[in-house]
């Protein structure tokens, strides 16, 4: 009975609920709430910090504020949320407000002032309490694409005001805006043998369990005949009954033999955690099949929050002549549940089990680690890794082959190149770049003589590459002596095949004007609304500037009226 008992005591304290407030706030739109992403689902190295809303498959419908506030935070990113707005409130918590196409009134009003003050599309503005009040349901801006959005939503979060953490906004009462009755769908369990010693099934690697319906609803799975240390991954998922969107699931409850030994559920976590993602995955397999299993154990240890467990991590170490019982339990914040029974029982081993040797470059997860091989060396500090692994290492041709990216990185390692081959101009213009199947990717390189640093989160293929071709710049048609009265605005192309673009900067008779990017198209945009635009004759001059200094200069007259 110790591990059930540690279990609660270690569980107390995540897993009971804060009075959170129900009814203080408001919907952010004024459409029925359907979401696209929901608080806690799994997505490329993080997980999913808040609702995305749908917008009807468009832009620009109104966003408002969900109750109370001032404005505390403006940020304008080509990446991530783009146009965001945060709301502080004065009950402790802040909204947050993603993906816009524009503010809206005086908040837009500011923020194309701090544009035009910055010079820069890219920017980030904190604001004191009082200077911009609104109010709840004041509109604030319209929805939009903007960041790493993959189409028209709103990203909406709350967060806490002193830590910062995230949290579920099902838990502010956004339960009611939405309706589901619909219970989680377990869509595979794979059995783990967890070491040299165990086995599954006659099995040495994760094996598929087939899963049978019962009479009350609840799944029974292939019987475990194994032995040794065992774990198990689901991959799962959960539907409303609105949206009609995979999204990801609230709570997970695993027992072994009727005592609870491992779980977690999704209602405020930091963002320093959002990487452990690729820990909670069996992220080898994710890289593979695109398949997000869940691992419902943890072979070493690590700081998610929202998990909890007894003392063995959730592993499961079946002895002879001993059978358990695993079972599985699944839910939604609505209380939907779908159980999956596992019925386990020991099998004898063959006598001798072949070990997988360990190689030179054996890399241990809690300790640093410093591999080298020519001119090319690697640093690891501690735990950069979740688990131990056999690292391949090697370098060929001046190529670093490090690995692949089936191995999950915590955080970053360094990788150092000394040069031999190129002159000292030719050094202005070297970067370290990962080498991909189809393209080469930038990363920030120090350099000091002709040694060469990077700090990245990927393992995978590196290497120098010179870069000495100046960015592109393009236009759909040419505006050249043209007039552009009917023109609400101009849009231009600008890419870079290596480096990639660092800035960009567009002049119109000699003063800086907004050019707006769209990382998604690559496309500048410069509104003539900005009021820049000169009657009659405009001369137009736009900088790009890649990573290593190469540059381009576009340069064209077009004419103009204002009057109507």
């Amino acid at each position: 009975m110790r591990p059930s008992l540690l279990f609660f005591l270690f569980c107390i304290p995540i897993f009971a609920q804060i009075n959170y407030p129900k009814d203080y706030f408001s919907p952010p739109l004024a459409i029925p709430m359907q979401l696209s992403g929901n608080f806690g689902e799994l997505r490329p190295n993080h997980f999913h910090a808040g609702f995305d809303f749908k917008t009807l498959q468009k832009e620009g419908l109104e966003v408002y504020s969900v109750a109370d506030g001032y404005v505390s935070r403006i940020k304008i990113s080509t990446f991530g949320n783009g146009k965001t707005i945060y709301i502080t409130h004065s009950n402790g918590y802040t909204s947050v407000y993603g993906h816009l196409q524009r503010a809206a009134g005086p908040i837009e009003d500011f923020v194309k002032k701090i544009h035009y003050e910055e010079q820069s599309f890219e920017i980030e503005r904190y604001l004191k309490p009082g200077e911009m009040v609104v109010k709840k349901g004041q509109l604030i801006g319209l929805s939009g694409n903007t960041g790493a959005s993959e189409g028209p939503h709103l990203h909406f979060e709350f967060r806490d005001n002193i830590t910062e953490n995230i949290i579920n906004p099902m838990l502010f009462g956004f339960d009611k805006f939405m309706k589901d009755t619909k219970k989680p769908i377990i869509f595979n369990i794979y059995a783990y043998p967890l070491d040299n010693e165990s086995i599954v099934n006659q099995s040495k690697r994760p094996l598929l369990l087939n899963l049978s319906l019962q009479k009350d609803g609840t799944y029974l799975a292939d019987k475990v005949v194994a032995n040794g240390k065992i774990g198990f991954g689901i991959n799962t998922f959960d539907y409303d009954d609105v949206s009609f969107n995979r999204n990801g699931i609230y709570k997970v409850q695993t027992f072994y033999n009727g005592n609870p030994n491992f779980g977690y559920q999704f209602d405020t976590y930091s963002f320093d955690e959002m990487r452990y993602v690729n820990a909670l995955i069996d992220y080898s397999m994710y890289k593979k099949t695109q398949q997000r299993v869940q691992k419902l154990f943890m072979k070493s240890p690590y700081n998610l929050s929202i998990i909890k467990t007894d003392g063995s991590n959730g592993i499961i170490n079946v002895v002879p002549n001993l059978s358990g019982q695993y079972r599985i339990e699944v839910s939604d914040y609505y209380g939907n549940l779908t159980t999956v029974a596992i019925p386990i029982v020991d099998e004898i081993l063959p006598a001798i089990i072949a070990k997988e040797p360990v190689s030179k470059y054996f890399v241990k997860a809690k300790n640093e680690s410093n591999f080298s091989k020519g001119n090319i060396s690697v640093f690891f500090p501690s735990n950069t890794f979740y688990e131990d692994f056999n690292l391949n290492f090697d370098v060929k041709n001046d190529t670093l082959y490090l690995h692949d990216d089936s191995v999950p990185v915590n955080s970053n390692f360094t990788i150092e190149i000394e040069d031999h081959k190129f002159t000292e101009t030719q050094r202005e213009k070297l970067f370290i770049a990962s080498i991909g199947a189809k393209k080469l990717s930038y990363n920030y390189t120090f350099r000091k003589d002709n040694i060469f640093k990077t700090n990245v989160k990927t393992l995978g293929k590196y290497a120098l590459v010179l870069d000495t071709i100046p960015p592109k710049i393009t236009i759909a048609k040419p505006i050249e002596g043209k007039w552009l009265t009917d023109k609400k605005s101009i849009q231009f192309t600008i890419s870079d095949e290596l480096s990639g673009i660092k800035s960009y900067n567009g002049f119109l008779n000699g003063k800086w004007i907004l050019f707006e990017y769209d990382n998604k198209t690559k496309k500048i945009t410069h509104n003539f609304s900005d009021g820049i635009v000169a009657e009659g004759a405009n001369e137009l001059k736009i900088i790009v500037v890649d990573n290593l200094g190469n540059s381009t200069i576009f340069e064209t007259r077009f004419f103009r009226s204002q009057k109507q």
